[in-house]
């Protein structure tokens, strides 16, 4: 797997979120500023390139859907992140955003019930 550029992930969230869909039912659903419809299909072929999408032919259009599930490329992408910048520590990581982000008691509580149930 590879790490997507900014607005491919963007894209590829649409697709997680309503699954199948045509280029251009997708524009409406990414951020501002809204790309034109060419430069969406250029990304979209470059992610069926990288194996995110596939497409399937309805009438004389291609209905695009994701081959990546959304947990999988969240997985590789925090590996990702925890490698570059937390020298491959999970704890660092969320040493980091307890202090930075000024977690409460509670929220900490709660992050630390989410691994215990994880963990069972």
């Amino acid at each position: 797997m590879v790490k997507l550029a900014k607005r491919e992930e963007q894209i590829m969230q649409v697709f997680w979120e309503v699954g199948k869909a045509f280029i251009r039912d997708v524009i409406p659903l990414l951020p501002e500023p809204k790309p034109h419809y060419n430069s969406v299909a250029t990304m979209v072929k470059i992610l069926e390139e990288k194996e995110f999408l596939s497409h399937e032919s309805v009438g004389n259009m291609f209905q695009y859907f994701p081959l990546i599930q959304k947990e999988d490329y969240q997985n590789f992408a925090l590996k990702d992140v925890v490698s570059q910048y937390f020298d491959n520590s999970y704890p660092r990581m969320l040493a980091y955003f307890a202090k930075e982000q000024n977690l409460s008691e509670e929220e900490l509580n709660e992050i630390l019930s989410l691994i215990k149930t994880k963990k069972s």
